[in-house]
């Protein structure tokens, strides 16, 4: 994620009550006036993408948590200026519930909340009781808590219904798309620029009604250059939008498409209802196999005919799993082709390689790149990472030792390799 430095003046040492990561003031509402009081110059690191997230962030850290609303007029300018706002509707400011609710506004920096026990303000927001309301400029306009008034509960409750019910992936949306509470996106890709444009959008927003707090619906827009990345990563050309795509964001992302292209609010629902009853199957990208894939010294290799070459007892198959924008992996070009060379004329050696950003497989999970796993010969399907020099001295050694020589189980990768920290698609590796 893009990073945002407020400079006051130099970074200086930090007093022990202020606690640190690896020689790094880490500023909490607990500690914040105390670190500007102890250190008259200090550099502040923010997470926020854009200005307004920055001055949120300020705001609610050098002030209080929580605004007091004593006048109608007050609570209709906080809601007016914001486009989410929560106020906590509370008779006794020092009850269980209204201490809870500002422990639940402390850890929440992007919305403004508020707290009354004005009867006028109770009155006008038609509020009978105790209670939390949030207030938004989209779907619905407002949302009532129902339910056990704890920190935890507030927050989710916040998280849920802070988003509308479709959000647009966009540079300042995607902090609060991939840092919230939901892990199931259903995307639509579809142009602004489309005829049908409104006509699907409402269909979209009609399916998204029965899953909120479930599965989180995102509108792409397919002719946006920024987006491509994004398209690549699902498999799509903007020429096959709109096309409708799902996702789970766990710790193995997996992907799910529709049987059918319609968009329209029931094929929807019905894709949605499939994928919560745990009813589909992944979805697995594949290049078609190329007429030339084993004309080469290095073979190539996609999810069509990775199962057949790989798993193939008779042989012994390494693979480089490569994506093209990797710089690792360009540095790495040269000697993988001449290792091809090397073992062209091997009766039970094959030196392969396949794009991992267009080809998926069930048995091989690649998180970063280059990544280069060994298929022994035989029936057991036995996958060995290689993690020794990446020379071709080293490769060699390792095929010829039955990568026994650098490999290791599979499950040992290196993660610091290319994962494409500059350009990379949000759903590649994370919110960039």
């Amino acid at each position: 994620m893009w990073k945002f430095l407020l400079i006051c003046t130099l970074v200086v040492a930090a007093r022990a009550e202020v606690g640190e990561e690896e020689d790094v003031l880490v500023l909490k509402k607990s500690n914040f006036d105390e670190a500007l009081q102890t250190h008259p110059n200090i550099l502040v690191e923010f997470s926020g993408r854009q200005a307004d997230d920055i001055v949120a962030w300020l705001k609610k850290r050098t002030g209080p948590a929580v605004v007091t609303l004593t006048t109608v007029s007050e609570a209709e300018a906080l809601i007016a200026d914001n486009e989410v706002a929560v106020i906590g509707f509370f008779k006794d400011a020092d009850s269980t519930g209204a201490k809870d609710y500002e422990k639940a506004a402390e850890t929440t920096d992007d919305i403004p909340f508020a707290v009354t026990s004005d009867d006028a303000i109770f009155s006008k927001f038609e509020v009978s009781k105790d209670g939390v309301v949030l207030f938004k400029k989209f779907d619905e306009g407002r949302n009532t808590f129902d339910g056990e008034l704890t920190k935890e509960n507030l927050l989710a409750f916040v998280k849920t219904n802070q988003l509308p019910l479709v959000i647009e992936f966009t540079e300042q949306t995607a902090p609060k798309i991939f840092g919230g509470e939901i892990k199931s996106h259903i995307l639509m890709f579809l142009p602004k620029t489309a005829s049908d444009f409104q006509d699907k959008m409402d269909q979209f927003k009609k399916a998204a009604e029965g899953f909120k707090g479930q599965i989180l619906y995102i509108f792409i827009d397919s002719d946006v250059d920024d987006n491509q990345r994004i398209l690549e990563f699902f498999g799509l050309k903007k020429e096959e939008c709109p096309a409708i795509r799902l996702i789970t964001l766990e710790d193995e992302m997996t992907k799910y498409k529709p049987q059918s292209d319609a968009i329209t609010s029931e094929a929807i629902i019905s894709f949605c209802k499939q994928f919560i009853d745990g009813k589909l199957k992944p979805h697995l990208m594949s290049q078609d196999i190329p007429e030339d894939w084993d004309k080469n010294p290095v073979k190539i290799l996609v999810g069509k005919n990775f199962e057949e070459i790989a798993f193939n007892p008779s042989k012994n198959v390494f693979v480089e799993f490569y994506a093209p924008w990797c710089g690792h992996c360009k540095q790495l070009t040269p000697i993988w082709e001449k290792l091809g060379e090397k073992f062209v004329d091997s009766a039970d050696i094959i030196v392969a390689k396949m794009d991992s950003t267009a080809n998926e497989i069930d048995s091989v999970k690649v998180h970063s790149f280059p990544t280069l796993k060994f298929f022994p010969a035989g029936e057991d399907r036995t996958v060995i990472d290689y993690n020794g020099e990446r020379t071709l001295e080293g490769f060699t050694k390792f095929l010829e030792s039955g990568g026994k020589d650098g490999g290791a189980p599979a499950g040992d990768d290196d993660d610091d390799e290319d994962l494409d920290p500059e350009n990379s698609c949000c759903y590649t590796v994370t919110a960039a």
